[in-house]
């Protein structure tokens, strides 16, 4: 629904469908003012801090393939997990952009795509940290925690997306 609630409640309401709902409040927090009680601009800021997230991991990955820091398996891994980021990406960004043109006439069909989109971009992360074997190591200990962090965001960007496909079409005019 579309009504009117004051101050910090908006994000904890638009958090609330959540699975991971400290991570929720602290990445969209700073959101709170301009989305207001808008499910469309809620979901667009739960992508935008998830794709701004995943692209701080990806450089990470690419920082430490570039210092050699893996050898054999552990840098074919670092490799593979790279390119499951950068499809995570792409999919991240492909629901962005369908997000920011949201229409009433095919509202069903966007909120479809975007949701195939961002279960892809979860199947990325989750295929990145299955390939992150050498647990034991500090940096790759970090890494997983770094993905597994961008999967609850995306995780939570989903959540935040259905809540918008279940309310439906009548608040894209305050988008």
């Amino acid at each position: 629904m579309c009504l009117s609630k004051g101050g910090e409640s908006y994000v904890r309401d638009a958090c609330s469908v959540t699975r991971y709902q400290d991570l929720c409040l602290h990445s969209l927090a700073s959101f709170s003012r301009t989305a207001k009680d808008n499910p469309s601009k809620w979901a667009r800021a739960g992508v935008s801090v998830t794709i701004s997230q995943a692209k701080g991991v990806t450089q990470s990955l690419l920082k430490l393939r570039k210092n050699n820091f893996l050898k054999g398996k552990g840098r074919v891994a670092i490799l593979d997990c790279v390119d499951c980021l950068q499809d995570a990406l792409d999919n991240l960004h492909n629901s962005l952009g369908v997000l920011r043109k949201l229409s009433s006439q095919t509202f069903n069909d966007q909120m479809g795509d975007v949701t195939t989109w961002l279960s892809a971009a979860l199947t990325d992360e989750d295929t990145c940290l299955d390939g992150l074997e050498d647990k034991k190591r500090k940096q790759v200990k970090l890494l997983l925690n770094k993905v597994t962090n961008v999967s609850y965001m995306t995780s939570n960007a989903l959540a935040l997306v259905n809540k918008l496909a279940t309310t439906g079409p009548q608040c894209l005019e305050n988008s």
